[in-house]
């Protein structure tokens, strides 16, 4: 007689980790359900309750961070259909859904995070909630999209070091190229500003652009020109909570030798899977009611 394996997924159960790791890993829900013979409904639902208890750990752990560099950027994704299917009702909640993140230079710790449109309430909201986690004025180095100025300098000051990354991409036979091209243009032109304050150090963004790349690859709702893309708001942010806390808490960094929390010291050793689901699972998720009007920031 085989063992219903659903009925023992939960908090530090064998089953339950398996379930989490193999999300952690990349793969989908239904991949998830065939690997570990638990029921395809219960990977969803436990994938929901530890992402959201991930968003509210996060909340807890992210406080009074002490680093001298940061570097934001945005990587792109989307909810339920592409953007230019969205109707008026469904343009909070669907379509376009840009993935903002705060990383720790030096310690390559995420230390916030969002979700929402690639507009200037967003950013703002993503800039006070960074702010509100970091001690001191660490220099800031983000891409060219305008709205990071307007709102670094409300939330940081007219005083805070910020350095732009401006790359210039190759036109040369744009319109062939583009109907078979999928990968954006070639980089032609790499230029450094500084817009605000006097970075000491070097204005870069590799670390936090690596860092998209390992968000594609750690969680399958990222994955491109798939049919893994979340369906729902709640579970796509619930996903990048997951991954947060995984690759912040758990996953080892091969340069640092330890995890980023470790390294950022807001922890004392590197944290098990096991230990992820018992804090995430203890914590009192978010809940949230209503259409969605402003970005999920963490």
């Amino acid at each position: 007689m085989g063992v219903n394996r659903s009925s023992y997924v939960g908090k530090s159960t064998l089953f339950g980790i398996e379930v989490v790791a193999t999300l952690c890993e990349g793969v989908g829900i239904r991949t998830a359900s065939r690997l570990t013979g638990v029921n395809r409904g219960t990977v969803g639902s436990l994938a929901l309750r530890v992402g959201l208890g991930c968003m509210e750990l996060h909340d807890r752990l992210m406080v009074g961070i002490r680093t001298e560099r940061l570097e934001l950027d945005e990587a792109w994704s989307f909810v339920a259909k592409k953007q230019k299917n969205v109707k008026r009702h469904e343009i909070n909640a669907k379509g376009d859904q840009y993935i903002f993140i705060g990383m720790a230079g030096t310690q390559k710790a995420i230390i916030s995070w969002g979700v929402g449109k690639r507009n200037g309430e967003s950013t703002m909201d993503f800039l006070h909630d960074l702010r509100s986690r970091v001690i001191g004025q660490p220099e800031i180095s983000t891409d060219g999209f305008l709205p990071y100025r307007v709102a670094i300098r409300d939330a940081f000051g007219d005083n805070a070091s910020h350095g732009v990354i401006v790359k210039t991409h190759s036109v040369t036979h744009l319109v062939k190229e583009a109907q078979g091209r999928y990968s954006p243009a070639a980089v032609v032109k790499v230029e450094r500003q500084v817009v605000s304050g006097d970075p000491d150090q070097y204005v870069s963004t590799s670390y936090v652009e690596r860092q998209n790349l390992s968000l594609r690859m750690g969680s399958r709702r990222f994955t491109r020109l798939t049919n893994g893309f979340s369906k729902k708001l709640d579970n796509h942010v619930a996903a990048v909570a997951l991954y947060v806390a995984h690759y912040n808490l758990c996953r080892v960094h091969e340069a640092l030798k330890m995890t980023p929390a470790k390294a950022l010291g807001v922890v004392d050793r590197n944290w098990s899977i096991g230990e992820l689901i018992d804090a995430a699972l203890a914590t009192q998720p978010i809940t949230r009611a209503g259409p969605v009007q402003t970005p999920y920031c963490n």
